[in-house]
């Protein structure tokens, strides 16, 4: 009985990804598009299928720690970055906390402009403009456009 209890609480056994492992997904999937990296290449440099690899992205099935190194290194990150950035009400999770969070986490990943396709292919685009003085007047452009759009 306290074993279910317990798995209640960290979202394992309800069929919810737990936001950790959510985290930590859309930071590998954050890196490997910076990267211009397909799924199936990632998969192939650390022996996994794609369809490992998108359970992964999404949290699905947890990464560990042996895997998450092999990917660290493949995707040249300290594995310390598959958890920055983390909310904290995320990185406060355990055992004892919220039945919800896994929920929650989920929904705001979905949300998250950063998590987007468009939003990573933007940034990769951006810095592969090789002259700074374009890059900024591009920067300066999107500000001047979105800070129009919010009148």
């Amino acid at each position: 009985m306290i074993a279910n209890h317990a798995a209640l609480k960290t979202g394992y056994g309800t069929g919810r990804p737990n936001p950790i492992d959510i985290h930590v997904g859309s930071r590998v999937r954050l890196r490997r598009t910076l990267l211009g990296m397909s799924q199936e290449k990632l998969g192939d440099a650390i022996g996994l299928t794609f369809q490992q690899v998108q359970k992964y992205e999404r949290g699905a099935n947890r990464i560990g720690s042996s895997r998450l190194f092999d990917l660290s290194r493949v995707l040249d990150v300290p594995v310390s970055f598959f958890f920055d950035d983390m909310p904290a009400e995320i990185s406060r999770s355990t055992p004892g906390n919220d039945v919800g969070l896994a929920e929650n986490s989920a929904e705001s990943y979905a949300a998250d402009p950063l998590a987007k396709r468009e939003t990573l292919e933007l940034v990769r685009a951006y810095y592969q403009i090789d002259e700074p003085s374009v890059r900024k007047r591009l920067f300066d452009l999107a500000k001047a456009l979105a800070s129009t759009s919010e009148k």
